[in-house]
């Protein structure tokens, strides 16, 4: 689907119906790839349609020569937002680097947003200012190294826990059309400066804490996004669940049910405290 703005065409997929949640990827994935990770913890629940948007030069939304750093990313995904829910009230899911660009939403959009859940998030865009324990491999199962192949070299080097069922459920990933993969050159021009990779304000700088039910989970052996900087978040989201996951590194290898049970219990708070405010209101 798209979403028709100004000067730029965004391409978003939607799954069920029901209270809008904005699902945000990581930095480079896109709505197949994040659909597939994220759709199982939704299996069975109604009463959620979920928004999965390819920020721009990600997927099937093309890069633009006038966004050059991430305020224009920003600026195009509050366009987006707008459009598609409306004026009425939603919740925000971030993966990664999709967490913080979430943040950057709710920093102008607070009063609209019932919920947030940040996965995995990265908190300092700047990779030399995060916190980050060392990378290490925790298991290593014998066989699996040999049967990685190149294209999954990258997975293995992030992950630390290699072993068999790891290595099957990477292999559920659908394979996606070079044509939807995004526009990695753009992307590129961005990431590889500090200055464009990260807001040019203070993006926690809230005039008051986010007062909704929020989530956010980290792996305690996550050398990418690290654990300890999320847990500065905490004072500005009150209603907060922290979960820092043992035996997990950047991919939450092998978390999936415990990641399902913590996202559905948010999942469950969201909804009792947007009948809260309904009540309230009538």
């Amino acid at each position: 689907m798209e979403c028709a703005l100004e000067n730029i065409t965004v391409h978003y997929e939607v799954y069920g119906e029901g209270k809008s949640i904005i699902i945000l990827p990581g930095w480079g994935l896109n709505t197949r790839l994040t659909a597939h990770e994220i759709e199982p913890y939704f299996r069975g629940r109604e009463g959620w349609k979920r928004i999965y948007i390819d920020p721009p030069g990600h997927g099937k939304t093309a890069g633009r020569d006038w966004i050059t750093n991430q305020d224009k990313i920003l600026e195009v995904l509050l366009a987006c937002i707008d459009k598609l829910v409306a004026g009425k009230r939603f919740s925000l899911m971030g993966i990664s680097l999709g967490a913080y660009l979430a943040r950057g939403v709710r920093l102008h959009r607070a009063d609209t947003i019932d919920g947030m859940a940040m996965i995995i998030p990265i908190i300092i865009a700047d990779d030399k200012k995060r916190t980050v324990p060392p990378y290490k491999v925790l298991v290593e199962e014998p066989g699996v190294r040999a049967d990685i192949t190149p294209a999954e070299t990258d997975l293995y080097d992030m992950a630390v826990v290699h072993t068999r069922s790891w290595l099957d459920h990477e292999r559920t990933f659908p394979e996606v059309p070079e044509q939807e993969m995004g526009d990695f050159e753009f992307l590129s021009r961005i990431r590889e400066q500090p200055e464009n990779y990260a807001f040019s304000f203070d993006v926690d700088h809230l005039s008051e804490p986010f007062s909704g039910p929020a989530l956010i989970i980290t792996g305690r052996q996550d050398a990418i996004a690290g654990y300890r900087d999320a847990w500065t978040l905490l004072e500005k989201y009150p209603r907060a669940t922290y979960a820092v996951l043992d035996r997990a590194g950047h991919q939450l290898e092998e978390k999936g049910g415990l990641v399902n049970a913590l996202v559905n219990e948010w999942l469950d708070r969201v909804k009792e405290s947007s009948s809260f405010r309904s009540n309230i209101a009538i």
